[in-house]
């Protein structure tokens, strides 16, 4: 164990920093700027890829040529493919919070979805139904004003109110904890998974939706939450990289799948591939694609014209 002992540094030190490491910086007046609203620290991760080795105890330096402008189109890669991914989820998640809510009313009731005997995991259920009543007392939601202020009985609003207040995380743990497999493959009929790879996909969703929401790096970053490998339909069980499970290449891969269905017209798919030949410098690899990813039916670029 070592003692933390680094001072922090000025910024026009960090600019000296980089620049003594090989980093081109023409435009100090913009290095100072990108280092005072966006920060050394988040804009690090982006330029690691382009250090080159150094000798042991030696500092971190730059392959050659690479610029600060290089950096910030790496940044801002980032930032525009977490806005496509942001925008695929957001579909999504609306359209599972439907597909939920209608399901249990019609088979369950419109409270069918408190009884405890529907669920694997009782304590998971008991906690869950907690927490949403947590939620709902304090909600300020119209809705949730009107159930409270005209009904007593049963304390927790209808399944299609309570699909609108939760969480994604928590819709996914409602899903993923149904006993009956008749139910989880119902919700996850419309979106032509089997219900084990639908509900991994559920719970890697959350994941990612959050990495959004607070604008952390996504191009290149290893998830602990996979998904498990669709064995139908073919395409898309060909389309799955195992190597790379941790990497975004899958993500993109079911999000295709499903926006296909769900809003085709939005032409996702092509979007992500306009947006990967707009920035040279990040190799699709990092993202967990394969190498020969270009010669793959899934992303054919004729499929997304």
């Amino acid at each position: 164990m070592v003692k933390f002992e680094k001072p922090a540094i000025s910024i026009p030190d960090q600019i000296a920093l980089l620049r003594r490491r090989g980093l081109i910086i023409d435009n100090v007046a913009q290095a100072k700027c990108c280092l005072s609203l966006i920060s050394y620290y988040r804009l690090r991760p982006y330029w690691l890829p382009f250090e080159v080795p150094t000798q042991p105890g030696g500092d971190h330096a730059f392959r050659e040529h690479f610029t600060f402008e290089d950096v910030l189109a790496v940044y801002r890669f980032d930032r525009c493919l977490r806005l496509l991914v942001w925008d695929g989820i957001e579909r999504v998640e609306v359209a599972l919070r439907a597909q939920w809510a209608h399901h249990m009313a019609i088979t369950h009731g419109p409270h069918g979805y408190l009884r405890e005997c529907l669920y694997f995991h009782k304590k998971h259920h008991k906690d869950d139904v907690a927490k949403l009543t947590r939620q709902f007392q304090r909600s300020n939601d119209t809705f949730a004003s009107h159930y409270r202020t005209r009904y007593t009985d049963p304390k927790l609003p209808p399944v299609w109110v309570a699909a609108e207040m939760m969480s994604l995380g928590q819709l996914s743990r409602w899903i993923s904890n149904l006993k009956q497999r008749k139910d989880r493959q119902a919700i996850a009929k419309l979106f032509a998974l089997d219900e084990r790879v639908f509900t991994s996909f559920c719970h890697h969703m959350s994941h990612i939706r959050n990495i959004c929401a607070h604008q952390g790096r996504l191009w290149n970053k290893r998830f602990i939450i996979t998904i498990k490998v669709p064995q139908h339909p073919i395409n898309l069980t060909q389309a799955f990289h195992g190597p790379e499970s941790r990497r975004l290449h899958n993500t993109l891969i079911i999000l295709d799948h499903i926006l296909t269905i769900i809003a085709p017209e939005i032409e996702w798919r092509k979007r992500i591939l306009q947006l990967i030949n707009s920035c040279p410098l990040v190799n699709p690899v990092s993202m967990g694609f394969p190498t020969n990813w270009r010669e793959l039916p899934a992303w054919q670029v004729s499929r997304a014209d």
